[in-house]
């Protein structure tokens, strides 16, 4: 789980506990983040679309190269995604705790909406 803001991360990690998720994060910096993707493996990943106002390509791309589906989290739409990731599935704040369980688990499930890079 990668968010800058403190009370929304606490927010998303409380609510997918209490689904049961086991949790890794949050992480509030593309540092953390990254040791997070190479040391850890998680199962799935929830991705604001900016830290701190900073873009967050190279967090996706490593999530692409360690094949972790993932989808973004934002209040700022889809075109403040990274342009390489424009089709990556985003998750659109604010958001109610069913549509974060639902989406999570759809995206565990079926991890379809990863999208490689294009070399």
């Amino acid at each position: 789980m990668v968010e800058d803001e403190p009370l929304v991360a606490l927010d998303i990690v409380a609510a997918l506990e209490a689904a049961g998720a086991d949790v890794v994060g949050p992480a509030g910096t593309a540092k953390e983040a990254l040791n997070i993707i190479d040391n850890m493996s998680p199962d799935a990943a929830l991705l604001d679309a900016n830290l701190r106002g900073h873009p967050v390509d190279e967090i996706a791309a490593a999530l692409v190269a360690g094949n972790i589906p993932f989808l973004f989290v934002t209040g700022y739409g889809q075109g403040s995604l990274p342009k390489a990731f424009a089709k990556t599935a985003m998750l659109s704040k604010p958001f109610s705790h069913e549509q974060l369980i639902a989406t999570v688990a759809s995206l565990v499930e079926a991890p379809a909406t990863v999208h490689r890079l294009r070399k």
